[in-house]
């Protein structure tokens, strides 16, 4: 299929709306604020995920008390879009203006390319011999498991090792379980038992009642000669003390002969000390545990093997033997049984040695693409916010997988935290949608939704952002994708459909999304649909209108030509029901003393109305004047009327009064020329006046009486 079709039913205030995307193409849909466009985005979101649940937040309020036909949220069409991104204020609250970095994830967008992932993929088959020596090998995985828990159980402090790190609290007070303290031998079997942490705890918490009587709080058999001797058990025994050293000799048992068998003996005896630790034992533990730390991370460095490890400048053939592991520097670790686990790893390096040529090519091919892809990203922001007017750039900084996204000022040369703080709103929305469309390029989904992205942005700004989006290769921009831009802004549509067509390529379809009772049918907008007012004009006087539509449209036409001629004059008499005089006035006459304009000329009056015939045959000035003075005529004609607009111009010709100042305001802003476009839709055809508007005229036009 050619294009998706997408059908939203009974979501917040719509009850249906049906949608036509064109597949890899700018989808274009335009509708005034409260049609629903944001409701659309959320559904097609929602519903590409077929979660009932989440769809059901949508539910229309009028069907949250009453549901008779148990109507339910439904999307069709989306099901099959697996992968959708939208730009909303979601977005950009979740994902843009990080406190460190413009963007999250900034390398995997801007730089893990699909030639990147091709060029890392050659390098990972390249070290595959190391690194597959990992996975799945039990034994070393265990090894290396252990030795991290052998680390972290001390910690190095400016002195040497922390007291408070657990393996140091093992060890401070000696072994009491080997060495049970005199007048405790009785206990021994239980301190020296599988379970000796849980005795402890039991014993100590049950000293806790022993004030209450003389008996025993455990068996209650007399017990007044033994408190103290219960009471020593928790002065000398701490439960977390005790599982620690526990913990530690477990440890110290699993890597058993990784160690060389002089380290092995000197652990077992600073474990079963009986006094605690002298500074000879904590020097032996602080060089184990730095032995140890290196050791492993030497293994977790060979275990994420990248070409990052291997810096700018650096010949992989005189690096790659320092990977190798040589035990005599890890001089406890130097026993038979280690040998034989670094053997494998030593030989898989060797033959990665023998490939290094290979190696340092793909490495230097993948950091010469990586700083073009580089150079080309920050170019082509910098250049975007250079011509939308921001005095801010931006640059990817950090070595490697740790490169992000930074934001200065042009007159700053440090790198500005996140960005929120600085950047104004339109500035930060602009930021967010080019942000957006590198995050489209990585992740590329199968339709992009653009909701309301550019109307509040001055014009240069909007043409810059719809360059920067859709005017550049189709691997840098969103050029051939699926996007849906959902606007109530026409002049995105003017510049792609008509303005700069040739410059988009065809790449551009739009249509306007029409509300009528709470249903959105799509009618399409063609190049040939935007034109200037005056050719609005002059279609609408060819076409089979009412006579007075027709008059209005051709008081338009001279108002927007800033001709206030007699013809002019006639026609704005005519809709004013003469101004009190037989031929109107002249506006264009100086007022009398009392502040009245004069009758309008004859010869000039004659003139408008010969000119106003030339444009509408059969012409009648006392008859036409007859007819919008005559409410019942209007009336008729309000009715008879399809479109809001002319539905609106032919209110204001009733004179009502309109209590409610945003409604009075939005009629005078379709009758006036407000609208700076050169060119336009025909608002007859493409109805943007809101039912709400309509519907409150519609209550004072049929309210008044003849």
């Amino acid at each position: 299929m050619s294009s998706i079709q997408i059908e939203v039913k009974n979501c917040n205030n719509l009850d249906s709306a049906a949608i036509s995307l064109a597949k890899q193409k700018l989808n274009i849909k335009f509708a005034p604020n409260g049609t629903g466009k944001s409701t659309i985005a959320k559904a097609v979101l929602l519903g590409a995920k077929g979660d009932q649940n989440l769809l059901n937040d949508l539910m229309p309020f009028k069907l949250r008390k009453e549901n008779p036909d148990k109507k339910q949220p439904e999307v069709k069409g989306a099901e099959a879009l697996s992968n959708i991104m939208c730009f909303n204020e979601e977005y950009v609250s979740q994902f843009v203006f990080k406190p460190n970095e413009l963007l999250s994830n900034s390398f995997d967008i801007f730089i893990r390319t699909d030639a990147y992932k091709q060029r890392e993929q050659e390098i990972e088959e390249l070290v595959s011999n190391i690194k597959q020596l990992f996975p799945g090998n039990q034994e070393l995985e265990a090894l290396i498991n252990t030795l991290k828990e052998m680390g972290s159980a001390f910690k190095l402090s400016k002195t040497g090792l922390d007291k408070k790190s657990t393996g140091m609290k093992g060890l401070s007070a000696g072994n009491k379980i080997k060495h049970v303290p005199a007048g405790l031998e009785s206990y021994t079997p239980f301190i020296q038992s599988q379970n000796s942490v849980g005795w402890i705890d039991w014993q100590t918490k049950g000293y806790d009642f022993a004030d209450l009587s003389d008996n025993c709080p455990f068996c209650t058999s007399p017990a007044a000669d033994k408190k103290e001797q219960i009471k020593k058990v928790g002065q000398e025994y701490d439960k977390n003390t005790i599982k620690n050293l526990i913990a530690l000799i477990g440890i110290i048992d699993k890597l058993g002969d990784y160690f060389s068998d002089k380290a092995k003996n000197t652990l077992t005896t600073i474990t079963t000390l009986k006094d605690g630790l002298e500074k000879e034992h904590e020097s032996f533990l602080a060089t184990i545990k730095k032995r140890i730390d290196d050791f492993t991370e030497k293994l977790e460095k060979l275990k994420t093997l990248s070409a990052f490890q291997f810096k700018d400048g650096e010949k992989v053939v005189e690096k790659l033997p320092a990977y190798k592991v040589d035990l005599q520097f890890f001089p406890e670790l130097e026993s038979a049984k280690m040998k034989d686990a670094v053997a494998p790893i030593n030989a898989s390096i060797d033959k990665v040695i023998e490939q290094a040529g290979q190696l340092q090519g793909k490495i230097n091919q993948q950091r010469s693409e990586m700083k073009k892809t580089i150079e080309r990203h920050q170019k082509d922001i910098n250049e975007f916010l250079s011509y939308a007017g921001y005095r801010y750039a931006v640059e990817i900084a950090g070595d490697g997988e740790q490169a992000q996204l930074k934001l200065r000022h042009i007159d700053h040369e440090e790198h500005l935290s996140g960005g929120n703080q600085h950047l104004s709103f339109g500035e930060r929305n602009a930021f967010a949608i080019v942000l957006f469309m590198y995050e489209c390029l990585s992740k590329k989904p199968d339709l992009i939704i653009l909701d309301d992205p550019i109307s509040s942005f001055d014009k240069n700004k909007k043409y810059a952002i719809l360059e920067m989006l859709f005017r550049r290769d189709a691997d840098s921009c969103l050029k051939s994708k699926t996007v849906m831009m959902l606007t109530h802004d026409v002049e995105p549509i003017i510049d792609t459909v008509k303005s700069l067509s040739d410059q988009f390529r065809n790449q551009t379809t739009a249509s306007f999304l029409r509300l009528s009772s709470d249903q959105i049918s799509e009618c399409g907008i063609a190049k040939d649909d935007v034109q200037t007012f005056s050719q609005i004009c002059k279609s609408a006087l060819a076409s089979e209108k009412d006579d007075i539509v027709k008059l209005i449209y051709l008081r338009r036409h001279f108002e927007i030509a800033d001709n206030k001629g007699d013809t002019y004059q006639v026609l704005s008499n005519l809709f004013h029901k003469g101004n009190g005089k037989e031929r109107g006035i002249d506006k264009r006459e100086p007022k009398d003393p009392e502040g009245n304009y004069p009758e309008m000329d004859q010869g000039k009056f004659d003139s408008g109305c010969t000119e106003i015939s030339s444009h509408l045959n059969g012409f009648s000035y006392a008859q036409h004047l007859n007819r919008v003075s005559d409410l019942d005529a209007l009336r008729a004609l309000y009715n008879a009327s399809s479109n809001g607009y002319e539905k609106l111009q032919i209110f204001r010709l009733f004179g009502l009064d309109v209590e409610n100042s945003v409604i009075q305001k939005f009629i005078n802003e379709t009758y006036h020329i407000e609208n700076e476009f050169i060119s336009q839709l025909d608002p007859a055809k493409f109805d943007t006046i809101p039912e709400y508007v309509v519907a409150e005229c519609d209550k004072l036009v049929n309210g008044v009486a003849a």
